[in-house]
């Protein structure tokens, strides 16, 4: 004798009183219209005001906006105060590792923009002190880049000579750094980040690959003695330039 499946009758039952129950209608608000003025205002605060940094501003007191106001331009104010033996103990650790790195690194990139070496020093100890006071990120490496310096040697060399007029080039490479820094700056102010969102990424990649290239080709001279090297920075100008003087 075979016993019935109860299961199979339980499970058949609710089916039965699922269908049986009514579905419910719930109407979703379609979203209020917003005109085009609006839209774009929105659209427009999202791009230059990501983090809305004047939300905390409101409903607070003068005192406590000058105070926040202080500490966004400068965040030292911020996590100053909390700062202890702890975190100094780790930082001198690793500000020494980065100096070993740093000391050499600036020399070399003073060699490439044919600039005296305490000009490389002075420039991967200073950025880093100013970026403390003023910057938002603790794991970040300022000072100088390899394919900046190349570029500036190569065009101010286009101008003034170094060996010949040191001083001049000197000042030339002053100016040019100011304005750089000055344009940075503005970017910075005018929070126009967003532009780089612009750039594809084969751009930059092909941007750093060529500046890789670059920076060894140049690198040819020191390496085979070559006196008589070329000024221009392309592959052709720089290879024809090393197969030239071949008997050096």
């Amino acid at each position: 004798m075979v016993e019935p499946n109860n299961n199979n009758h339980h499970h058949h039952h609710q089916v039965v009183e699922i269908a049986a129950m009514e579905t419910e209608v719930h109407r979703v608000a379609p979203p209020p219209r917003r005109s085009t003025l609006n839209k774009l205002k929105r659209r427009l605060k999202e791009t230059f005001f990501p983090d809305d940094p004047l939300r905390q501003f409101s409903g607070q007191t003068c005192k406590v906006k000058l105070v926040l106001a202080s500490q966004y331009i400068f965040p030292i104010l911020e996590w100053g105060p909390r700062y202890n033996l702890k975190l100094l103990k780790s930082d001198i650790v690793s500000g020494l590792t980065i100096a070993s790195l740093a000391i050499p690194q600036g020399i070399s990139y003073a060699k490439l923009a044919n600039l005296p070496p305490i000009v490389g020093l002075y420039s991967s100890f200073v950025p880093p002190l100013i970026y403390a006071v003023l910057g938002s990120s603790r794991d970040l490496a300022v000072g100088p880049v390899s394919i900046a310096s190349l570029i500036m040697g190569s065009m101010l060399r286009q101008e003034v000579s170094p060996s010949k007029d040191p001083i001049l080039f000197l000042q030339l490479a002053f100016s040019s750094t100011f304005f750089a820094g000055l344009f940075q700056s503005s970017l910075g102010f005018l929070r126009l980040g967003f532009i780089i969102d612009f750039l594809s990424k084969a751009t930059l990649i092909g941007f750093m690959a060529g500046a890789a290239i670059i920076v060894s080709l140049q690198q040819l001279k020191s390496l085979l003695g070559i006196k008589n090297f070329t000024k221009k920075m392309g592959i052709v100008p720089v290879l024809s330039s090393v197969f030239h003087n071949t008997d050096e």
